[in-house]
Parts: C-alpha cells; structure tokens; sequence
C-alpha cells in the first residue's frame, strides 16, 4: 500500500475573515441601494396604513365583536342552543314529577291491596266479578264491531 500525501484529495483553503469583511463591504452599496428601491416602493401603501390606523383599528374592533356577538348567539354552546337546553329540561323535569306521582299512586294501591280489606273486595268485584251470597251480578255483552264497508277504490 503506498501511504502517499498525493494521493489525499487537495484540501482547500479556509477564506480569511478579512476576505468576508472586505466582500461585504464592497456588496454594501448595492444592498443600500436595493433597500432604498424596495422602501420607496412601499412608501405609498405604508403611508396609507399609519394615516389609516385609527379606522382600520375600528373595522378591526367592530369585526371581532361581531364575531364574538355571532358566537355567542348561534355557537355550540350558544344562547340558542342553551334556550333549547333550558326547554328540554324543563320538560323533562316535568315528566319526572308526572312519573313520580304515578309511581306514588301505584305505590299506595299496593299498600292499600296488601292491607285494606275494602280495597280488596273491590278490585274483586271489578275484575273478577265476584259477589256476595245473594246478590247478582250483571255482565253487559261486549258490543259488536260493524263490518268495514268495502269500497271499490282499490279497483279503480
């Protein structure tokens, strides 16, 4: 193997600071000058924009307080979905108190079935058509459905 400096590539040569230094300031004035066309450019729309700012400032305000006004009223948790909310509650409230006072009800008929003698001798009568030894008890017929009139529209 031949171990030879010739063969390495060729390193290159680092630049000297003062190479940088001396690029850049002769790049300098072109820079100046590019920065001084670009802001003559936009002198005109930047002008505008300061003279402006006091409206723009309002048009600003005025836009994000309608928004937030329109989120508010019509967001997900808005003021109408939180009427409708409300609504359903109420309702739902509502049902509750109903099925509850059912449920009362049905609660004191068991008790009263359980315990009252009157109570059990009338549903006896009622549902299963007791009586006492003497009486009669009279049962009405069921009454009869009429027959549907059959038309001929099906035909037509």
């Amino acid at each position: 193997m031949d171990f030879r400096i010739e063969q390495f590539p060729k390193f290159r040569a680092l630049p000297k600071p003062e190479d940088g230094l001396r690029a850049m300031v002769d790049k300098a004035p072109e820079a100046e000058a590019f920065l001084e066309r670009l802001v003559e450019r936009y002198r005109p729309f930047w002008t505008w924009i300061y003279v402006s700012r006091r409206r723009l400032a309002t048009v600003a305000l005025l836009l994000v307080t309608l928004w937030l006004f329109l989120h508010v009223t019509f967001g997900a948790n808005g003021m109408v979905v939180y009427r409708q909310k409300r609504a359903e509650l109420q309702s739902l409230r509502k049902e509750t108190d109903e099925i509850q006072k059912e449920n009362d009800r049905y609660t004191q008929q068991i008790k009263a079935l359980q315990t009252d003698p009157k109570t059990i001798e009338r549903e006896a009568r009622e549902q299963l058509h007791y009586a006492r030894p003497g009486e009669v008890v009279y049962v009405a017929p069921a009454p009869a459905h009429p027959p549907k009139p059959s038309t001929n529209a099906a035909h037509k």
